[in-house]
């Protein structure tokens, strides 16, 4: 997925800075058309000003959520991990970052991060592999005001992994 393959995202009453986000996206997509990367981690951090009538704030950031999970660790688009291997897949998930939840629900972190952690070990041959029906039916425990991450995040990127582990 690059950028402008996709929408703009809606306007709202009060949004993303339109400037701020387009400049983002300009980038993001001269990078996936000049065949560079821009790290996943710094798509992650960006920070844009709140105006009126700016870009729907869940719209954007649910377009930046899926350009860093898109597989190849870097997020840069198209790049399949398991087209490179069990060991390019393991550091793909090694490499995975989710937003906090902070206030609002999200998945405990330690779950998360121990699940991902059995699922490196499988590809590393340390453990017995982790199947993708067992990826697409994990379940982890919901917490408030504790360590977590944001659900959805966490949720599109098993989507993915498991994807890939059917293809493999």
């Amino acid at each position: 997925m690059t950028p402008k393959a996709t929408k703009r995202p809606p306007l709202a009453m009060r949004g993303y800075s339109p400037a701020q986000v387009d400049a983002l996206l300009d980038r993001l997509d001269r990078a996936g058309q000049g065949g560079t990367t821009v790290p996943a981690d710094e798509v992650r951090e960006a920070r844009f000003d709140v105006v009126a009538r700016g870009y729907d704030r869940r719209a954007v950031d649910e377009l930046l959520a899926a350009y860093c999970a898109e597989p190849g660790g870097s997020g840069v688009p198209g790049e399949r991990p398991g087209d490179a291997g069990a060991a390019a897949l393991a550091e793909w998930v090694r490499g995975a970052r989710f937003r906090a939840s902070r206030f609002r629900p999200g998945f405990d972190a330690q779950e998360v991060d121990a699940f991902l952690d059995r699922v490196v070990a499988g590809l590393c041959g340390d453990a017995a592999p982790v199947a993708a029906a067992e990826v697409r039916s994990v379940r982890f425990t919901v917490v408030r005001f504790m360590p977590g991450y944001d659900g959805r995040e966490v949720h599109r990127f098993l989507v993915k992994l498991a994807d890939v582990l059917e293809r493999d």
